[in-house]
C-alpha cells in the first residue's frame, strides 16, 4: 500500500520510521518533509496547509492511507475534506480538532463536562483582563486562545509578568489572531505529564505514559517551546493514577465530544499536572506529541498501519497493542536562540557518529541538504532518542549520541529524564505490555 504523511518534524520523522517498518507498506511519501525523512520516504513540496494540492496529489498517486502529523493541517478541515472525496485519512475532523484549535473552547468544555482542570476567566479587552490579574495576585498563567506552536502560553509568577503577557499577546500580537482571546487562569502545583491515547470514538486504546521537557532551559527555567525533550514511562503516572486518568479525563472527553455533535477519531493527547492523587487538564492537543511521539513510536512494537485503519474503521476494540518494556528517552537539540530568533543554514557535523551508537535513531526535525551536507533549519533541529534496559542506560546513550553532533549554536538541556529519577529509583525492563482498548462507557 501507498501511504502519505503529512509534516516536516522530528513526529513525521518518527511516523514515517514506524510506517516503514509495516510488511503492508510498499511505498511513502511526506509533505513537506526534511532531510532525514528523505531516507525512507519520496518527500513532496507541498505545505501541510495546502489541503487542495494535498487531496489532488493523494487522488493523483492513489494513495491508500494518510496519516496527519501537526496541528495546523487538522485545523484547516483537512480530514473532513479528504473523507468527502473518498480518500482514507488518520486524524480528526475539524469540528473535533477545536479541542486543541481553541483554548477557551476546551476550557468551557471541560468546565461543561466536570472533567478538572484549572480555574479561569476569558478575556478579549487587555485592560479588563489586567484589571482580574489585580484581583488574583500571581503566580498565574497567561494563555492565547488558539494555535501559536506550543509558545502561546506564559507562566507568570508575578503581577507584573502576566500583565506584560496580556500585552504580549493582545497588543504586541505576539501569536497572530490566536491572541484575539485570551485566558488567565491559576496556576497549577505538581508534575506535567502527557497522556496521549488512539480512539476510533467508541474505545480508546492509551499509549505508555510520557513527559515532555516545555522549557528551553535546565530546571524547566526559560521560555516555553515546542518540547526540548521528552521520556517513556513517565512514573509520576502510576497505575492508579493512568486509570484515573481514563475514567475521569478521557472518556468523558469522548463522550463529551459526541453529545456536542464533534465525535472524535484520532489521537487524543491530554497534557496533565499532577499532583499527588489530583490530576488536572491543561491542554489537550488532536495529534501526536513533538517529542513524545519519538519515544512512544520507539517503544510500539506492533503495526501502527493496523492500527490506523481500525481508528478509521472503528473497530479499535480488536487491537491488542505490544509495547517495548524499556524505558526510552528523547534529546532534542536545537538552533542557538530557540524558541526566539535563531539562525538557520548551519551544517551539522557527528550524524553519523551519533547513529552508530547502540540502540539511539536519530530523528531529524528542521534539517535540508545544502552542497551535500545537512544543514539546520528550524528552531527544533533533531530528536536525538534512545531505548535502555533502564532509564538511566537510555539517559546515557542519548547523550552519549548527542556528544558526537555539533554545528554552530547548537543547544541542548542536559536534564532530559532527571526527573524521573528523582521519582524513583530506575524504572528498569520488565515483560512486555500488551494495552486493551477500553470502550466508552466502561
Amino acid at each position: 500500500m501507498k501511504v502519505l504523511v503529512i509534516g516536516s518534524g522530528g513526529r513525521e520523522h518518527a511516523l514515517v520510521w514506524k510506517i516503514h517498518q509495516s510488511p503492508r507498506v510498499n511505498k511513502i511519501y511526506c509533505a513537506p518533509g526534511n532531510a532525514g525523512i528523505k531516507r525512507m520516504a519520496e518527500c513532496v513540496e507541498l505545505s501541510v496547509t495546502d489541503v487542495d494540492g494535498l487531496v489532488r496529489f493523494a487522488k493523483k498517486e492513489e494513495i491508500d492511507l494518510t496519516v496527519v502529523g501537526p496541528e495546523l493541517s487538522l485545523t484547516a478541515g483537512i480530514v473532513d475534506i479528504f473523507e468527502q472525496q473518498g480518500l482514507r485519512i488518520f486524524g480528526p475532523s475539524q469540528d473535533a480538532a477545536i479541542l486543541e484549535g481553541s483554548k477557551v473552547y476546551t476550557k468551557e468544555f471541560l468546565e461543561k463536562y466536570k472533567i478538572p482542570s484549572a480555574k479561569f476567566k476569558v478575556f478579549n479587552d487587555r485592560e479588563k483582563a489586567k484589571k482580574y490579574i489585580d484581583e488574583c495576585g500571581a503566580p498565574l498563567v497567561v494563555k492565547a486562545d488558539g494555535l501559536a506552536a506550543g509558545k502561546g502560553v506564559i507562566v507568570s509568577s508575578t503581577v507584573q509578568e502576566a500583565k506584560d503577557a496580556v500585552d504580549l499577546i493582545m497588543r504586541d500580537k505576539a501569536f497572530g489572531d490566536a491572541g484575539n482571546l485570551l485566558i488567565v487562569e491559576e496556576c497549577l502545583k505538581g508534575e506535567e505529564a502527557s497522556f496521549i491515547a488512539f480512539t476510533d470514538g467508541k474505545t480508546i486504546l492509551p499509549l505508555p505514559t510520557s513527559q515532555d521537557h516545555k522549557a528551553a532551559f535546565d530546571g524547566d527555567l526559560g521560555p516555553n517551546t515546542g518540547g526540548m525533550g521528552a521520556y517513556s514511562p513517565a512514573p509520576v503516572v502510576t497505575e492508579k493514577i493512568a486509570e484515573q486518568v481514563m475514567q475521569q479525563v478521557m472518556l468523558p472527553t469522548i463522550q463529551g465530544m459526541a453529545k456536542e455533535g464533534r465525535p472524535y477519531k484520532g489521537m487524543l493527547y491530554a497534557g496533565l499536572m499532577i499532583d499527588g492523587d489530583n490530576v488536572n487538564v491543561l491542554e489537550f492537543n488532536c495529534r501526536f506529541g513533538d517529542p513524545e511521539a519519538q519515544p512512544l513510536l520507539m517503544r510500539l512494537k506492533s503495526d501502527v498501519v493496523d492500527i490506523f485503519d481500525a481508528v478509521i474503521d472503528e473497530c479499535l476494540d480488536q487491537i491488542k497493542m505490544k509495547i517495548d518494556p524499556r524505558p526510552t528517552v528523547c534529546v532534542v537539540m536545537a538552533s542557538g536562540g530557540y524558541p526566539g530568533n535563531y539562525e538557520s543554514g548551519k551544517v551539522i557535523k557527528g550524524l553519523e557518529k551519533a547513529s552508530d551508537v547502540e540502540d539511539v535513531v536519530v530523528f531529524h526535525a528542521g534539517t535540508t541538504i545544502e552542497n551535500g551536507e545537512f544543514a539546520s533549519a528550524g528552531g527544533r533541529v533533531l530528536g536525538v532518542t534512545a531505548v535502555g534496559t533502564d532509564l538511566e542506560k537510555a539517559i546515557t546513550s542519548a547523550y552519549k549520541a548527542v556528544g558526537h553532533i555539533a554545528w554552530t549554536g547548537s543547544s541542548f538541556r542536559t536534564d532530559i529524564g532527571a526527573k524521573a529519577l528523582k521519582n524513583v529509583h530506575e524504572i528498569t525492563m520488565g515483560k512486555e505490555v500488551e494495552n486493551k482498548a477500553k470502550p466508552i462507557g466502561s
